[in-house]
Parts: C-alpha cells; sequence; structure tokens
C-alpha cells in the first residue's frame, strides 16, 4: 500500500505540473498539443545538468540548477508554438503535433552526438545518465522503509508541484494578469478594446505552459531510474495530462483531483504485483493500458460538455469583431 500511495503521488505531480501548463496555455486561447516534446525538452535540460555538475556540488544546488533548466528548455521549446500560432498564425494542433515529433528527435540526436563524444561503457548511445544527482531530489535519506516498503519514491519535485498548483490557482483567480489572460482565451478582442495586449498575454501564457511542462519532464525522470533512455520519450504523460486537463476543467483544483485518478490508474501498472487479487484479476498488460483508456474514457464523455475557453485555437486578428 505504501509503494501504491508512493507512485501515485509522483505520477500524480507528474500529470499535475503538465496539466497545468496546459490549462495557462488554453486560458490565453493557444492549444497546446505540444506538451510530450515540451516535456522530453525539459527532461533533457535538467538530465544534461545533472550529468555536467561536478559530483561534490552540494544537494540543493543540483535540485535548482536541474529546476531551472528544465524550465528553461522547457520554455525555449515552447517558443516554437508561441511564434508559429501567435505571430504567423498557423494551425496549432498541426504546430503542436510537430512539436512532439521535432522535441523527441532532436533530444536524441543531442544526447547520441554528447554519447559518441565522450562514451561511457555500459551506457547505450541514447542514454543520460544521473546516479549520484538522483539521490540529492529524495526527501528521505536512502534506504528508509515503512512497513517494509522503502521510501524511494518521494522527492521534492512532488512537494513543489503542490506549491506550484496553489501559486497557479492564485496567479489565474486572484490577480490582474490573470483575469486578463483569461479573458484573451474567452474573447480577445474585447479585451485588446480595453487596453490588454493579446499578443503579449498569449506569449506570457505559452511560456508558462512550457516552464511547468519542462519541470513535468524533469519529475517523470527523476521518478524513473538512475538513467534515461531518451529515445522513450516520457510515455505518453503530455498526453494524459491533457485528458486531466480536459477532465479537471481548466480549473487548478480540479485538475488535483483529476491527477489523483489518472495517477492512481497509471500507479497500478507499478505496483499490482504486490496485490495478489489485482495481479490474479487482470493480465499485467491492461493495467499498463489503464490510463490511456481511461483518458479515451474521459475525453469521448466530457469533450463535448467541457467549458473550454471560447476562443482557444482561434488567431487573434486584430480589427476582427
Amino acid at each position: 500500500m505504501i509503494l501504491l500511495l508512493q507512485f501515485t503521488l509522483v505520477y500524480m505531480s507528474i500529470l499535475m505540473l503538465v496539466a497545468l501548463g496546459g490549462c495557462f496555455s488554453e486560458h490565453s486561447g493557444v492549444i497546446n498539443i505540444g506538451l510530450e516534446g515540451i516535456m522530453v525538452f525539459g527532461a533533457l535540460g535538467g538530465a544534461l545538468v545533472m550529468r555536467y555538475l561536478p559530483d561534490a556540488t552540494a544537494g540543493w544546488l543540483v535540485v535548482l540548477m536541474s529546476v531551472l533548466a528544465a524550465m528553461a528548455a522547457g520554455m525555449l521549446f515552447s517558443l516554437l508554438l508561441a511564434v508559429a500560432a501567435i505571430n504567423f498564425k498557423a494551425d496549432q494542433t498541426l504546430v503542436g503535433t510537430a512539436m512532439n515529433m521535432l522535441g523527441l528527435a532532436a533530444a536524441v540526436v543531442i544526447v547520441k552526438t554528447i554519447n559518441h563524444a565522450s562514451p561511457i561503457a555500459g551506457v547505450a548511445e541514447d542514454e543520460l545518465i544521473y546516479v549520484a544527482k538522483r539521490s540529492a531530489f529524495k526527501i528521505f535519506p536512502e534506504g528508509t522503509t515503512i512497513s517494509g516498503a522503502t521510501l524511494d519514491e518521494f522527492n521534492w519535485l512532488a512537494v513543489l508541484a503542490f506549491i506550484l498548483l496553489v501559486i497557479s490557482f492564485f496567479v489565474l483567480y486572484k490577480t490582474k494578469f490573470g483575469l486578463r489572460l483569461r479573458s484573451c482565451g474567452e474573447h480577445p478582442q474585447a479585451s485588446a478594446s480595453v487596453g490588454i495586449n493579446v499578443f503579449r498575454m498569449r506569449y506570457a501564457g505559452v511560456l508558462i505552459s512550457g516552464m511547468l511542462g519542462g519541470l513535468g519532464g524533469l519529475t517523470y525522470i527523476i521518478a524513473g531510474n538512475s538513467r534515461w533512455q531518451v529515445s522513450s520519450g516520457v510515455a505518453g504523460f503530455g498526453f494524459l495530462a491533457l485528458a486531466v486537463m480536459i477532465f479537471g476543467g481548466w480549473h487548478p483544483f480540479k485538475i488535483l483531483y483529476a491527477a489523483a485518478i489518472f495517477g492512481l490508474f497509471r500507479s497500478l501498472s507499478k505496483t499490482y504485483q504486490s496485490f495478489a487479487f489485482l495481479e490474479n484479476l487482470l493480465p499485467g498488460n491492461v493495467y499498463n493500458m489503464l490510463p490511456y483508456i481511461i483518458s479515451l474514457v474521459v475525453l469521448v464523455i466530457f469533450s463535448k460538455n467541457s467549458a473550454a475557453p471560447k476562443a482557444e485555437g482561434i488567431p487573434y486578428e486584430q480589427g476582427m469583431r
């Protein structure tokens, strides 16, 4: 049970961060399908910092530098969506899909180039290792146990995710910035008529989305092993986060509940063998498929009646009514 709780909280925090990122982007009026690619780039930025920081670096500094690098990498990659969708008014769904393919391909090329230049014995050409640095993110000391379960999965990034959830709610619903951002996703022409710079607000929404998505990518690889096979990407968490965002109605606290449900189903694929009745109930592959099955069901049921921002996906044209 402790293991199930650990994995649920970890997967919940990943989905929550990325879904919050999508929430900011869509509240500004830009659909961000490219969250998967942003996660990959954010994970790459954080992993590279962990790899190249000296082994003697203090743990808090490893965490800080990795988090900042992941956020910066996610924001940088999200600029592709911002420029294409806001300045050139390209189809946002196509741009996001292209970003997903480009993000993974570019990350694999970068890692293979690094590993060819400085090969490490026993490391595949598309792997990044960060053995010593990963322990800096753990909340409990190595080997801490409760009821026989080792508390290895609890990490500071999960705590940060909950802090950012509260901050996101406050920013979106308690500040002028949040009101202006949401107005640009509902009726950008009306917003422009009262002096709001729609282009600037939409850029802000997309960049915040990239920042949170990049941090979600770092959280994903920290929750895994001490090495990341880049060609495997982030296991579809970007797409699951979109389902979490829709199920959560584009509201931070509702996203929290949705992320808990999806995180629970995702964690079952890792922990079902710890429960005899679950192991005998369904084949293991079914538990691996459950989050994606649930996401399809959620989209079918809730997408038609969802309270999405009215102007999301619609390019802003000055002078239109």
